[in-house]
């Protein structure tokens, strides 16, 4: 399964190399969850491990690496002496990786409440302001999925977890990739603006128990349209 027709491997060596910082296992780690969580690699692609070396002008050994964090993060699976495949979305894995977001990140949302910064809130004003003018321009859906994921990074970083958020970050590819499926509507990025501006104003009123109920309604938005994005896309969930 691709989604320009090209085959599998063709599709996964489109990946810029060089990209990102860090060791050459790390930037292919980064560049290829980034494209299995926007779908350019999407479920039942198959990775070469042969080509993504020649590519990246690496050996096997970073490679392994990368495919082994993907394998961690449940967005590969390998099968020995034979191929790497991307998963397919695995609904299971959703409901955990919302579990564990809406029970850190209302946590997050109420410490910033009763003790956040005035740097923290002027930041996240900012990305909502941000997230403002591009709300009604669906041809700019990556760009605002952008700034919703700095807005939720900003949070953790007001109340200094930002270890914290990379491990949800790491932990979260299958409800990464459902959102990616989810995101490019009007509609949908007007409720992310809406949900982001209500966590925001409770911030601001220092109401914790205001701020946890926005947050714990804003990460409900995308589990409530599982069912109909499913059946958009069979073939993507297991």
């Amino acid at each position: 399964m691709n989604v320009s027709g090209k085959s599998p491997v063709s599709t996964a060596l489109r990946i810029a190399p060089g990209s990102g910082q860090g060791s050459a296992s790390a930037r292919l780690y980064v560049d290829l969850r980034d494209r299995i969580v926007r779908l350019e690699l999407p479920p039942d692609t198959t990775l070469d491990r042969s080509e993504l070396a020649d590519h990246y002008g690496v050996s096997q050994s970073p490679v392994r690496e990368a495919i082994l964090r993907l394998e961690q993060d449940g967005l590969v699976q390998s099968f020995p002496q034979s191929r790497t495949v991307v998963t397919r979305i695995d609904v299971s894995r959703i409901h955990e990786e919302h579990f564990l977001r809406v029970a850190v990140e209302s946590e997050v949302v109420r410490r910033l409440a009763e003790s956040g910064s005035a740097a923290t809130i002027t930041k996240i004003k900012g990305l909502v302001r941000l997230q403002e003018a591009l709300v009604n321009d669906v041809d700019q859906a990556d760009l605002f999925k952008q700034l919703d994921e700095a807005f939720h990074e900003a949070l953790f970083e007001g109340v200094g977890q930002l270890n914290l958020h990379r491990h949800i970050v790491a932990r979260s590819g299958h409800m990464a990739r459902v959102r990616t499926l989810d995101l490019p509507k009007k509609g949908k990025m007007r409720a992310v603006l809406d949900g982001h501006q209500l966590i925001v104003d409770a911030i601001g009123a220092a109401d914790g128990l205001a701020a946890a109920a926005a947050m714990r309604k804003h990460l409900s938005g995308t589990i409530e349209r599982l069912p109909a994005l499913r059946d958009e896309q069979p073939d993507y969930f297991s």
